[in-house]
């Protein structure tokens, strides 16, 4: 029953059918990033349920498990990165129901302290799922139903290292400056608190100089191939309506289901 439940909610496709107008459209919930996805009451279920097209799990190592989550109090034996995400992605991609037009969901690793002694378990822990797993092979990109981003205290020079690995890096804003440049394969994000930019809350329009700012960061990093997420970002309609707008790839939210419901009714664009 869970299994066939978790294979429902993975269903949303790239486009649907607005029963309003009966017209196929894009589904513009793909560009939704749920944010500490574990503090959801019903984590990930709801997540793909909503058709989101990325989620995020902070983890921690102790005694021998990536327990999940935000601060170590929280933390519980059992409660784990493969039970509550790897282990039921494994079963929904088994039946082919997790990758939306082609493309992976992406779930964000977010590694809360020492990645350097963090990752070596995980890395084994992926080997065990890589069969579900995008692969990085030689600076090739090998799709699979989900592709793992590592966030947080990132093992950067361990990960980049590796000529063949189940995982890439969530890069920072100054990776867009770097000389050299990471490659694509290595960092397909950059991310940055919205703080840095901005003071905007989405009560009132963003100023000509925040638009310009985030114009300017925008075209850097498509120009380069990546897509930018704002993390601490104001999570509520006029924000989703306007990172949206403004050609922002993930749209960060703690609130799921408001935001897809939102998007879906007034951000959905007509296929043609």
């Amino acid at each position: 029953m869970r299994l066939m439940f978790l294979v429902a909610c993975c269903l949303p496709a790239c486009a649907f059918v607005d029963s309003a107008v009966g017209t196929v459209v894009t589904d513009p919930v793909l560009r939704l990033h749920g944010h500490n996805d574990y503090l959801q009451p019903v984590p990930l279920i709801r997540a793909l349920e909503h058709g989101l097209g990325s989620l995020e799990a902070d983890i921690y190592l102790v005694d021998g498990e990536l327990r999940v989550g935000h601060e170590r109090w929280q933390l519980r034996a059992g409660r784990t990165l493969q039970s509550m995400y790897l282990d039921p992605l494994r079963e929904a991609a088994k039946l082919g129901a997790l990758r939306i037009d082609g493309q992976p969901l992406v779930l964000l690793v977010d590694i809360k302290a020492q990645g350097d002694v963090v990752y070596p378990f995980l890395r084994e822990v992926l080997f065990g799922y890589r069969d579900m797993l995008t692969r990085f092979v030689d600076g090739h990109i090998e799709p699979g139903a989900v592709t793992v981003l590592l966030s947080g205290s990132r093992p950067a020079t361990m990960v980049a290292a590796e000529t063949d690995r189940l995982c890439a890096l969530d890069g920072r804003m100054e990776d867009l400056d770097a000389m050299p440049s990471p490659p694509v394969h290595l960092v397909p994000w950059v991310s940055g608190s919205w703080r840095e930019i901005s003071d905007w809350t989405g009560s009132d329009d963003l100023m000509a100089g925040e638009l310009q700012r985030l114009t300017a960061l925008l075209s850097k990093a498509h120009q380069q191939g990546r897509k930018l997420r704002f993390w601490a970002a104001p999570d509520r309609k006029e924000a989703w309506g306007a990172f949206f707008d403004l050609g922002i790839d993930l749209i960060c939210t703690d609130q799921p289901k408001q935001a897809a419901r939102w998007l879906r009714e007034f951000r959905a664009v007509p296929v043609r």
